[in-house]
């Protein structure tokens, strides 16, 4: 039973930075594919980024892109997202999630494990 756990949320300004953590536990993440998705308050959760497990490929929403960037600890089994120039539209709940098969997808039914979430509100 694979068990992700996200931390690192909390409340910043507009311009400002965080970085979010996602432990992985439970299996050997190896050949894995690790997400990154968001859920603003009324909204469909939807796609931020992805990373594979050698972290040779990635995927970022056109939203993030240039402003995120997904990494990974594969020692640690724990994967990042650093988040600059945040904007109050960032403002939502953030989730990890873990893939079994290839691919790097954007639709959240194709994500096999999720974790529980962490608050990331940006003030304007």
């Amino acid at each position: 039973q694979v068990q992700l756990v996200e931390s690192g949320g909390g409340l910043v300004q507009a311009g400002g930075s965080l970085m979010l953590s996602c432990a992985a536990s439970g299996r050997t993440f190896s050949s894995y594919r690790m997400g990154w998705f968001r859920q603003a308050t009324g909204k469909e959760r939807e796609f931020v980024a992805a990373i594979t497990w050698s972290g040779g490929s990635t995927n970022y929403a056109d939203s993030v892109k240039g402003r995120f960037t997904i990494s990974r600890d594969t020692a640690k089994n724990t994967a990042y997202l650093q988040m600059n120039s945040l904007k109050p539209e960032d403002t939502a709940v953030y989730y990890c999630a873990v893939r079994q098969s290839a691919g790097l997808y954007t639709t959240p039914k194709y994500w096999n494990n999720w974790g529980q979430g962490t608050q990331v509100t940006v003030s304007s």
